[in-house]
């Protein structure tokens, strides 16, 4: 390229105007022009000359750079300048602008273009193998191939990727071929095998190249390698997976037999499979179980290994559960486990395991009775002959009431129509129920009169008979029986009294908790047990009682 420009030039003749002699002006333009030289090509990293040209030549010359890769030195005076054209990933256009200012002149300048051609080198691929220390390598050894020693030659350049593949050996448990290293577990060999390897490393300018690796694995002794999978710990009524299922073998097929070894006895299903599962026995204390399963291949080639499976107790509680077997949503039963109506009395706690809880009596879902007679032995659980009942899962002794025979006050000690204003202990009240008007007794219808007369005659072989407290109480109440006249298992709590004779409460029975009424502490709690309410009561008014004993 070319710039011009335009120099006046001055000078004075002399006429007769001039000097006193006379004279005249005159102005001559003189072209400036500059030129930066031909476009260029030149290869990264090159040295290369740009020259530039000026008129007229008493002026001076700056290169400075417009766009482009940067090039360092800039900017530059003089017409020639010997340049290194910069490392580039692609290829790429630099221009250069040269202004030349000659003496008392304007500046002109002029551009010219360098393109630089990239010239990428290819990456090294390396590859070497870090572990394991010792060699050679054994079965369920963790072998690792590197390739972090791999590079790119290029003074700024860089490996972008790697990629591993598996030319010839047996297949292999691999969860990445795109990493820097590649690892994989020594498997069962049936013989001594050579594994080749390909790494091809990628930089990132786009190049690639590879390298191969050859190794060798040795056979193993044991071509069958039995496994139980990890111990576990559980909690009774669990459902517990047994998977054998990472056991391996040379062959492509094999067969999983499970026994258990040692422990409560336990109900397996799919023993003859790799995959067997079993619900946990009732237990009362921590338990361990142990089962071996038995690996064969198809050779007829076999292996064993053992599981060990703690088993808990549940946190269940030393109380009953509410007896509800069923899910309900607003209107009618439902299936249970619905996220709309979650978390259920049927979903949780004891009932919800009753099918598989080993009780000591029998009882509606988790509820767990034992019938006594008057000495507090067990009888059979069809009797009809009975007078105490044993709560297994709280250990509390019950009560059974005598059947309601002729009229107050002509009834026997025990009757279950006989009811009882609220004394406990030294606790006085002005009782409306007088002496052999609500029971037999000819001194007091008050509870701790009962009490005393029960303990006096060792019934069912105790002498520690009590009112039951408000949670005690509760645990008789079996909600499942909803929609009943009674919420209390006649079978074993036979002999209930006529409902709503006393107060317009159906079924009354007192607790021994009085009610924090903020004043006069003039009431106990009483439970009905025709609905399972209960009510803060007046200790002047009767109830009936079902008296209970710790054993």
């Amino acid at each position: 390229m070319k710039a011009l420009a335009l120099i006046p030039l001055f000078s004075c003749i002399f006429i007769t105007a001039c000097g006193g002699g006379g004279g005249g002006d005159s102005t001559t333009n003189i072209e400036s022009s500059v030129n930066a030289g031909p476009d260029i090509q030149v290869i990264e990293k090159i040295d290369f000359t740009i020259t530039a040209q000026g008129s007229p030549a008493d002026g001076t010359f700056t290169w400075q750079q417009v766009s482009g890769p940067s090039i360092d030195g800039f900017p530059l005076e003089g017409a020639e300048q010997t340049l290194t054209a910069p490392d580039v990933k692609a290829d790429s256009e630099i221009v250069l602008r040269v202004s030349y200012q000659s003496t008392g002149n304007s500046t002109v300048s002029d551009d010219v273009l360098i393109s630089v051609s990239s010239n990428n080198q290819l990456p090294i691929a390396v590859i070497t193998q870090t572990a394991p220390d010792t060699l050679p390598s054994v079965y369920q050894d963790t072998i690792i191939l590197s390739g972090v020693d791999s590079s790119d030659p290029d003074e700024n350049g860089m490996v972008n990727s790697y990629f591993w593949e598996l030319i010839s050996g047996p297949d292999l448990d691999i969860s990445s071929f795109d990493d820097s290293t590649l690892s994989f577990t020594h498997p069962l060999l049936e013989a001594n095998t050579t594994l080749l390897w390909r790494l091809t490393v990628t930089d990132d300018e786009g190049g690639e190249a590879s390298t191969q690796f050859t190794m060798s694995l040795n056979k193993t002794n044991e071509l069958v390698a039995a496994n139980a999978g990890d111990d576990q710990n559980v909690e009774e009524f669990d459902q517990v997976t047994l998977d054998a299922s990472n056991s391996e073998t040379v062959t492509d097929t094999y067969q999983c037999e499970w026994q258990q070894l040692t422990g409560n006895a336990e109900t397996l299903s799919n023993s003859q499979q790799c995959v067997s599962s079993f619900f946990a026995s009732d237990v009362d204390t921590n338990t361990t179980v142990s089962f071996e399963v038995t690996v064969t291949d198809s050779k007829g080639r076999t292996d064993t290994d053992t599981v060990f499976i703690d088993i808990t107790p549940k946190a269940l509680g030393l109380i009953n559960d509410s007896g509800m077997g069923e899910c309900y949503n607003n209107t009618q039963r439902i299936n249970c486990g619905s996220d709309d109506f979650p978390e259920q009395d049927a979903e949780l706690g004891r009932d919800s395991f009753a099918n598989r809880i080993d009780k000591a009596g029998i009882g509606n879902l988790a509820f767990d009775y034992t019938k006594l007679n008057q000495f507090a032995d067990e009888v059979d659980d069809s009797s009809e002959d009975f007078s105490c009942i044993r709560d297994n899962v709280t250990g509390l002794v019950w009560e059974v009431k005598s059947p309601s025979s002729g009229t107050l006050p002509n009834t026997t000690l025990r009757d279950a129509q006989n009811s009882y204003y609220w004394d406990i202990g030294d606790t006085t009240t002005d009782a409306d129920s007088t002496a052999n008007t609500t029971c037999p007794n000819d001194t007091s219808c008050g509870l701790q009169t009962y009490i005393n007369e029960v303990n006096a005659i060792d019934f069912c072989g105790g002498t520690n008979w009590r009112v039951p407290t408000y949670t005690e109480l509760l645990g008789l109440i079996d909600y499942g029986k909803q929609g009943q006249s009674v919420l209390i298992d006649l079978a074993f709590f036979p002999n209930m009294p006529e409902a709503g004779a006393i107060d317009n409460v159906n079924l009354p029975y007192w607790t021994s908790q009085t009610a924090a009424d903020g004043t006069s502490l003039s009431q106990a709690y009483i439970i009905d047990m025709s609905n399972g309410n209960d009510l803060a009561y007046p200790k002047e008014n009767n109830a009936y009682v079902r008296l209970v004993r710790s054993r």
